[in-house]
C-alpha cells in the first residue's frame, strides 16, 4: 500500500543542483505546505469547527432541560449534515468552493443565534436541521478544497497538520460550551458559537472559487461501489458512533454527582484523538496508513467498553481517553488512505463519502444509543455499542 507522499513521482522530484550530494530528496525540492490560500482555508476550518463544537454538546442539555429529547437533536443535526452532504459536489461543482463555503457558514452561525429564543423541541430541530446543512457545506466543500490546496508530496503531514488545526478547536470548545452552560446560561453560548461561524465569512473571497483539476468526479454511489473506497467508509463510519454517544450522552449519563468530570473527560477526549490523528499521520506515511485501521478501531471498541462504567470518574476519563486514541488514529488512516486511492478529480468524492461516515455514524450513534439507553440502561448500553462496533474488523482488517 502506498501513499502520496511516497509515491515514485514524487521520489523523482528534481532539487536545485547545490544539494548536499547524500540527499536523496533534497529539502529545497519539497514544495511549500503552508500557503496564504491554506492559511485562509485554516482560518474557516476554526470557525467552523469552533461553532460547531461550541454548541454539540450544549444543545442537547438545553432541549433535555426543555423537557425534550436530547438524542433528537443530535440526530437531527446528523441527518441533515449528512443530506446536505450528498448534495454538496453538485453545488461545489456548479457554484465553486466561496459560494459553496460561504453559504455553509452562514447556515452554521445564524440560527445559533436565535436557538433560545424557543423552548420547543420543534424550533430546536428546526435550528439543528438548518446548522446541519450549514456544517455539510462547510466541511465536504472545504474538505475537498483542502486537499487541493495541499502538495501531493506532503499530504500525510498535511492532513495531519489539517487535523491539528481542526481539533484544537473541538479540543476547546466542546467542554468549553458545556461549562458556560452551566455558570452563564445557554444564551451566550448560543450567541458565541453563531458569531465565531459568521466571523470568518470574511476570509473566504480570497480562497480559490473552482477546482483546479481536469476530470470528472466518478460521483459518491461509484464510491460506495468500489471496496478501496467503500472499506474505510464503513470503517469510519463504526467508529463515529461511539463519538456521537460520547457527546450527546456523557453528560446525562454520569451521575450529578460528578457533574464537573463531564467537562474534563469532553476535554480528553478530542485531546487525545488530536494528538492521535497527528501521530497517524506521520506513521501513515512512513508504513502505510492502511495498517493503522484496525489498531484504531478496536481502540475505540475498547475505549467505549470502558466508558460503561459510567460510576467511576477513572473508568470514564480511562475510557474516553482511549476511545479518542482510537478515533483519532481511525480518522487520519481512513481519510489520507482513501485520498491516494483516488485522482485530484476523485477528492470531492472522497470528502463527501468520509464525512457522510462521520456525521451519519454520529447521528446514528446518538439516536441508536438513545432507544437502547431506554431499555437497557446508559452503563449496558456503552458496552453494547463497543460490541457493535466490531463488526466492522471484518473490513478494517482487509485494509490491512
Amino acid at each position: 500500500m502506498t501513499t502520496p507522499s511516497s509515491r515514485p513521482s514524487d521520489d523523482m522530484t528534481e532539487g536545485p543542483s547545490d544539494a548536499h550530494p547524500s540527499d536523496t530528496r533534497p529539502a529545497p525540492a519539497r514544495p511549500p505546505l503552508v500557503t496564504r490560500p491554506l492559511l485562509l482555508r485554516f482560518l474557516t476550518v476554526i470557525g467552523a469547527s469552533a461553532g460547531f463544537f461550541l454548541l454539540l454538546s450544549v444543545v442537547p442539555l438545553y432541549a433535555q432541560r426543555s423537557g425534550g429529547d436530547a438524542g433528537l437533536t443530535t440526530g437531527a443535526l446528523m441527518f441533515a449534515t449528512v443530506v446536505g452532504e450528498l448534495a454538496t459536489p453538485r453545488l461545489v461543482a456548479r457554484y465553486g468552493y466561496r459560494v459553496a463555503l460561504a453559504v455553509g457558514l452562514v447556515l452554521l452561525g445564524a440560527p445559533a443565534l436565535v436557538l433560545t429564543a424557543g423552548h420547543g423541541m420543534v424550533w430546536i430541530t428546526v435550528v439543528c436541521l438548518l446548522r446541519g446543512v450549514g456544517f455539510a457545506l462547510t466541511v465536504v466543500a472545504g474538505g475537498a478544497l483542502t486537499a487541493s490546496l495541499i502538495p501531493p508530496e506532503r499530504r500525510g503531514e498535511g492532513l495531519a497538520l489539517v487535523g491539528i488545526v481542526s481539533g484544537v478547536p473541538s479540543l476547546v470548545a466542546l467542554p468549553l460550551g458545556v461549562w458556560l452552560a452551566h455558570h452563564v446560561g445557554f444564551t451566550p453560548v448560543c450567541v458565541a458559537g453563531g458569531a465565531v461561524a459568521l466571523a470568518v465569512i470574511v476570509v473566504v473571497p480570497g480562497l480559490p472559487g473552482r477546482e483546479r483539476s481536469a476530470g470528472r468526479d466518478a460521483g459518491l454511489v461509484a464510491g460506495l461501489r468500489t471496496g478501496a473506497l467503500a472499506r474505510p467508509t464503513l470503517v469510519f463510519a463504526t467508529t463515529a458512533l461511539g463519538a456521537g454517544i460520547i457527546v450527546t450522552f456523557l453528560p446525562v449519563a454520569v451521575p450529578a454527582s460528578l457533574s464537573g468530570l463531564v467537562a474534563v473527560a469532553l476535554f480528553a477526549q478530542p485531546a487525545m484523538a488530536t494528538v492521535a490523528r497527528w501521530y497517524a499521520g506521520r506513521l501513515g506515511d512512513r508504513h502505510s496508513p492502511g495498517r493503522l485501521v484496525l489498531p484504531g478501531l478496536l481502540a475505540s471498541s475498547a475505549g467505549l467498553s470502558v466508558t460503561a462504567v459510567t460510576s467511576s470518574p477513572v473508568a470514564v476519563l480511562a475510557g474516553v481517553a482511549l476511545f479518542g486514541v482510537g478515533f483519532g488514529v481511525t480518522q487520519n488512516a481512513t481519510l489520507t488512505l482513501m485520498y491516494a486511492r483516488v485522482r485530484e478529480s476523485g477528492y470531492g468524492t472522497v470528502s463527501a463519502l468520509w464525512n457522510i461516515a462521520y456525521d451519519g455514524g454520529m447521528g446514528l450513534g446518538a439516536l441508536g444509543f438513545g432507544a437502547a439507553a431506554a431499555h437497557t440502561g446508559y452503563p449496558a448500553a456503552f458496552a453494547l455499542t463497543a460490541a457493535v462496533m466490531l463488526v466492522a474488523v471484518a473490513p478494517a482488517w482487509r485494509d490491512r
